[in-house]
């Protein structure tokens, strides 16, 4: 399994497509097809005929995956979009570092 700079709750800023600018917390993420789902963004209509698992019917709204290297990581510490970096911590583990104002994540 690989792994990826951004984890479910994080806050991300969109950097390309219709969405550019937005923010949002991560949803989902896939690490093997290196897809995100990001709440509020990139999101699709489909308009649904009624059936019995939705007897209402009508359209619905959700988001679909955005590629990770899209997305920008948000620090809370200085509130701007950062890169990340990784420094070894105890044992095997990874802490995850703001570059530009060296807090954690």
């Amino acid at each position: 399994m690989k792994s990826l700079h951004i984890r479910r709750g994080d806050t991300v800023q969109i950097l390309k497509g219709k969405d550019a600018g937005k923010r949002g917390k991560v949803l989902k993420v896939d690490p093997n097809r290196r897809r995100i789902v990001v709440e509020g963004i990139n999101r699709a209509r489909k308009h649904m005929r009624p059936s019995q698992a939705n007897p209402q019917g009508g359209v619905v709204d959700w988001e679909l995956p955005v590629d990770a290297s899209n997305v920008m990581l948000v620090c809370a510490g200085c509130d701007r979009p950062s890169k990340v970096k990784r420094i070894r911590g105890g044992g095997k583990s990874m802490t995850r570092v703001c570059k530009k104002c060296e807090r954690e994540f």
